[in-house]
């Protein structure tokens, strides 16, 4: 065959397969944006602009189309691999690139598994909310980003997996709790905001505790009632996902890419010590209590504030929330949100003076110091090439008696 008509009909193929991609990507993905890139980069939820971001109907909606938009982006992948020199071409194929997309596919089918029970689950408990919506769910615009972090967030917080990581940010917290003393714990109350996929609420409740996982995204509490419902979870280590599937770039072999990582590596339920509160934060008041001053004696809050839109707001109605004498045991960065959503980006210095203008008293190391630093990463793939570690602060802090 002439070389000129073997390059045509290349050509050919690829602005075809360029604008099958145009259609899909047109009909189901929304555009790029930079908390595209922010979710890559720090391994965090991209911030919203409004708690609309993170209701029921956008959260359902996304699980119910992961497949579809992971499929529109796969897409794209091959046309951009089909547009290659047909000598590189070639090769990529002599390194089994063309496999690798389709262990891809492979990867999406059974991610698209969980997705697909997480969303059924829901529709079983919020029927008359989400029943008008099923119908429509393909056209509306959903938070595949937002999707996949939930789904790392299920190798953070369930998978042994994510001991590692977990431990390194759960137990400075969990020592400072361990120092009450133990017959008292049961009367103790326990409030843990932005609580993500409930882990640490979870075991802070298992040192006896009266636990509260306040959350206020969907997106994280349709995965965390999956977990919680015997109807879907009833023995360790019965679901897996591939959460790094997605994500190419610094990683040292496709087997470690498409690797399957099983959840739960324990059975959490709800219980008379361990709580969901799935509201805004700023919705909730001080619980009564029939021997104390109401509000809560722990308040903790792990790479919780820096999500603020007005961390001087969130810090206040912390306050707020702690009865005399009750501690603020923070840990966390100050990645402020992007785009100058937030209408403060305070330093740690300013952060500091004004928890002190709110009425807060810090304890001291000995040597003087009121916070301490504390190295521990955010739902990382521990077997990828790039690191991103936080030298997160630690302090506690107590109301004022």
């Amino acid at each position: 065959m002439d070389a000129s008509v073997v390059l045509s009909s290349d050509f050919l193929l690829a602005f075809l397969l360029s604008i099958v991609a145009f259609y899909f990507t047109y009909k189901s993905v929304p555009s790029s944006t930079l908390n595209d890139a922010w979710s890559v980069i720090t391994g965090r939820p991209p911030p919203a602009l409004s708690t609309a971001t993170f209701s029921l109907p956008q959260a359902y909606n996304g699980y119910l189309a992961y497949a579809k938009l992971s499929n529109a982006e796969l897409i794209r992948m091959r046309v951009a691999t089909s547009m290659l020199p047909r000598p590189h071409k070639r090769l990529a194929f002599e390194l089994g690139y063309t496999r690798k997309l389709d262990r891809l596919q492979d990867a999406i089918n059974a991610n698209a598994k969980v997705a697909q029970a997480i969303a059924g689950h829901a529709a079983t408990e919020h029927m008359s909310e989400l029943g008008a919506l099923s119908a429509h769910a393909e056209s509306t615009p959903s938070e595949l980003g937002r999707v996949r972090e939930a789904l790392k967030h299920l190798v953070r917080d369930w998978s042994a997996e994510g001991r590692a990581e977990r431990e390194a940010a759960f137990q400075p917290i969990l020592d400072v709790l361990r120092s009450s003393p133990q017959d008292h714990r049961h009367q103790r109350r326990v409030l843990v905001p932005g609580a993500g996929l409930g882990r640490l609420a979870w075991e802070i409740s298992q040192l006896g505790f009266d636990t509260t996982a306040n959350e206020l995204s969907c997106f994280m509490t349709l995965p965390m009632r999956y977990l919680l419902s015997p109807s879907t979870t009833n023995e360790p280590e019965q679901h897996s996902v591939q959460p790094y599937a997605h994500w190419f770039s610094h990683q040292r072999s496709s087997n470690v890419l498409f690797r399957a990582i099983s959840f739960p590596d324990v059975v959490p339920r709800l219980s008379s010590t361990f709580h969901l509160a799935e509201a805004d934060f700023f919705s909730l008041t001080p619980p009564s209590s029939d021997s104390e001053a109401p509000g809560y004696d722990y308040i903790v809050t792990l790479f919780f504030i820096d999500t603020s839109l007005n961390v001087i707001a969130t810090i206040e109605h912390i306050y707020s929330l702690l009865r005399p004498g009750g501690k603020w045991i923070n840990l966390g960065p100050l990645l402020w949100t992007l785009g100058a959503q937030a209408k403060v980006e305070l330093s740690l210095e300013e952060v500091l003076q004004v928890a002190e203008h709110a009425g807060f008293v810090f304890e001291s190391s000995k040597d003087g110091s009121r916070t301490r630093t504390v190295n521990c990463e955010y739902t990382a793939d521990r077997e990828a090439m790039m690191r991103w570690v936080y030298e997160a602060e630690l302090w506690v802090a107590s109301k004022k008696s």
